[in-house]
């Protein structure tokens, strides 16, 4: 991580923990739900619209005793040099999350993590979306935001055209050579999202398309207030109010 990065991330850490100490105070006399402050989960395929899903989730912290967290994202691959996580590190990450956390990570439907997801410590949310505009998004993400990305490299010095790009993030890259020079993992977009297909019939998880928001927004936003006011039913706020609040917290561009 360059020190610019460092700096980003230390300087997200000290709002999160000033936002925290903010939040208990402002909420101290809030009425707990039955089973305590909830995590806030979102859970997305990578370029799907987890920034999105951060803006929903985000909007619960204007209305209750929540802090955003969700910079602090779990990937399933290390960007850097394409190593797969594991389940057990998916499980360390959700047990550093605290009561009132809103969380964003990338999480394959391991057994373990979604018996743990579907505790009552924790209210996750799935984005998914259409695989064509997927594979555009990460086109456009490895080649002009990512230079630290294990293939970055490979999408701007040996790829030359958008064409030869997109073609690439559709059919993977096999025997893909990391930094380290060792095999990187990078299959096709089929079998990328094939790990995260379970998460829409989870029964208390709410999965939603990231078109819904463009197709039929008041819909989205409604169903997305009703999952929370669900589990949360002890704030003085309305459905309406609440969904107002997701409203203006989404900021398309």
């Amino acid at each position: 991580m360059t020190l610019q990065g460092r700096t980003i991330r230390t300087a997200n850490w000290l709002r999160y923990y000033a936002k925290r100490l903010e939040q208990n105070w402002r909420y101290r006399q809030a009425a707990s739900p039955k089973d305590g402050w909830p995590v806030l989960l979102g859970i997305s395929f990578p370029k799907s619209g987890t920034n999105l899903l951060r803006q929903v989730l985000e909007a619960f912290v204007q209305v209750g005793p929540f802090s955003d967290r969700s910079f602090d994202v779990f990937a399933a691959f290390d960007a850097k040099t394409g190593a797969a996580r594991a389940s057990s590190d998916a499980v360390r990450y959700l047990k550093t999350l605290r009561p009132g956390d809103v969380a964003a990570a990338h999480f394959h439907t391991w057994p373990e993590v979604i018996q743990a997801c579907s505790q009552s410590a924790y209210l996750p949310y799935f984005m998914y979306r259409d695989p064509r505009d997927v594979v555009v998004s990460h086109v456009f993400y490895v080649t002009n935001r990512a230079q630290e990305h294990v293939h970055y490299n490979y999408y701007t010095k040996v790829l030359t055209t958008f064409d030869e790009r997109l073609r690439t993030s559709i059919l993977g890259l096999p025997n893909a050579v990391g930094p380290d020079g060792k095999l990187v993992d990078f299959p096709d977009i089929g079998q990328r999202f094939e790990p995260y297909v379970a998460w829409i019939d989870q029964p208390n998880v709410l999965a939603q398309r990231y078109e819904d928001y463009s197709i039929n927004r008041q819909a989205a936003v409604g169903k997305a207030a009703d999952h929370f006011l669900q589990r949360v039913d002890t704030l003085p706020i309305t459905r309406q109010q609440l969904m107002d609040a997701i409203e203006k917290n989404i900021v398309p561009k």
